[in-house]
């Protein structure tokens, strides 16, 4: 047990809680970087397709060897593709396998519709366009699927180049750049977007653990910082009390003096209280601030329902204080009760009423502002009830 007053708390462990919001962070900020990449990725597949391939399907209409294939796979995979990039930008992509194969089988439609003198133009849209389409449908799955369909599409290639006999050097030359280029760029683009990705998520945690970090050593820097002032202020009214006892301008038998050290006590008290290293540090302060008062020949009753969550130090000095001040003052009996669930606290102080001046209206109460904290004072006459709640 810690007795340093100017020591702040020991650092609690972080909490799942704390854990979970570090990783939805990073999720956050990787999901935006891959959302980015999904634009662009679903941009090139419909723009090439609209752009490049309608034109040069629509012009050499008349030379394709059957152009109501090519033109109507055309359209099946405009369909397709904007279905497909659709749910992939809402963050829902669809089933791909079943789409891969039907683009697979437009994919050898259109290559056997096309026709030798077509095959290397792009009225064959196939060649240059279906590779994207297959990026779509697997984004965010294991690159292996992306290569196993594109070497699916690279084979009905090579099949259709030597069906129809296109076997000189230039035509198999030719080829080979197609399909390096199909397969390539698509590949590219996935395994960058993915990268980036799980590059964006990780430096976001590392940032996020070290601005948590940052934020921990301020905490625990201004947290020391109040508790030296509130030691300086409970250090300085504990000895203007000792100080008028030994001089003789204070009666020990007066009542009000004796409150006075009461209170000095009591806060000096809870400061140790605030540095022990306990399971509920509230209830723990309260404890101190009862025994204390049982010490001074007050009969006081603390009951406790259920357990408080883990609070800051300075939302437990608001539910503290009023109540331990209040304590102070009381006479002949007190009854202390705790009332705490995950999102609220509530401590409240039933004694008998010393005398003084009631709040306006018989109650008073007052929002804490920082820490989400409500004071509420009532008496009645015989009666002083006294409130703090917490709220998430």
């Amino acid at each position: 047990m810690s007795t340093d007053l100017t020591a702040p708390p020991v650092p609690a462990a972080r909490t799942p809680v704390e854990g979970r919001a570090g990783t939805d962070a990073a999720a956050a900020v990787a999901d935006a970087s891959d959302r980015g990449a999904r634009i662009v990725v679903v941009g090139i597949a419909l723009t090439w397709h609209a752009v490049i391939a309608l034109p040069a399907v629509l012009t050499a209409y008349a030379d394709l060897a059957a152009p109501v294939p090519v033109l109507g796979g055309w359209l099946l995979v405009a369909a397709l593709g904007v279905a497909a990039g659709v749910r992939l930008l809402r963050g829902t992509p669809l089933p791909p396998w079943p789409l891969a194969g039907a683009l697979l089988a437009v994919d050898v439609a259109v290559f056997a519709a096309a026709g030798e003198r077509q095959l290397f133009t792009a009225a064959n849209w196939v060649w240059g366009t279906l590779g994207w389409f297959f990026v779509v449908l697997l984004w965010g799955r294991r690159l292996t699927g992306l290569v196993v369909l594109l070497a699916a599409h690279s084979a009905t290639a090579v099949a259709a180049v030597f069906g129809y006999g296109a076997t000189s050097a230039a035509d198999l030359a030719r080829c080979a750049m197609y399909v390096y280029g199909t397969f390539s760029l698509p590949v590219a683009v996935f395994a960058g977007g993915a990268a980036i990705a799980a590059l964006a998520r990780e430096r976001a945690a590392t940032a996020a653990a070290a601005y948590a970090l940052v934020a921990e050593r301020e905490a625990a820097e201004r947290g020391r910082r109040e508790r030296r002032d509130r030691l300086a202020l409970a250090g300085a009214a504990a000895g203007a009390v000792l100080a008028e006892l030994a001089d003789g301008r204070a009666d020990p038998v007066d009542p009000d003096v004796q409150r006075r050290c009461v209170l000095a006590a009591a806060r000096l008290r809870r400061l140790i209280a605030e540095s022990d290293d306990v399971p509920d540090p509230l209830l723990h302060e309260l404890r101190a601030a009862a025994d204390l008062a049982e010490r001074n020949g007050l009969p006081i009753d603390l009951v406790t329902i259920g357990t408080p969550p883990p609070l800051p130090v300075e939302t437990r000095r608001r539910l503290a204080d009023p109540l331990t001040a209040t304590l102070a003052g009381a006479r002949d009996w007190a009854r202390l009760t705790v009332v705490a669930g995950p999102d609220e606290v509530v401590v409240s102080l039933v004694a008998p009423d010393s005398g003084g001046c009631p709040p306006a209206g018989g109650a008073a109460a007052v929002d804490g502002g920082d820490g989400g904290v409500e004071y509420l004072d009532e008496r009645d006459g015989e009666i002083r009830w006294t409130q703090t709640r917490w709220r998430r």
